[in-house]
């Protein structure tokens, strides 16, 4: 997914947790997605960064064992 995709899964979302190793970002884009969203959500290459998963209306990108621990049990 590009940039206009990764947009789209953003204003999709009630909340949206981007995840780079440690450092754990938590956005709320209430129907709009801020180009610091989108900007977190791509990776080097411009693409969305992986994993990625969408539960209901929460989107995780990228990945940090203790936040997928208390969010996906």
């Amino acid at each position: 997914m590009a940039r206009k995709e990764a947009g789209e899964l953003a204003k999709a979302a009630s909340k949206v947790v981007v995840m780079k190793g440690k450092k754990v970002d938590e956005f709320k884009p209430g129907g709009k997605a801020p180009k610091a969203l989108v900007d977190a959500m791509l990776g080097p290459t411009g693409n969305l960064r992986a994993p990625t998963i969408r539960r209901g209306k929460t989107v995780l990108v990228g990945f940090n064992e203790e936040v997928f621990g208390e969010l996906l049990g």
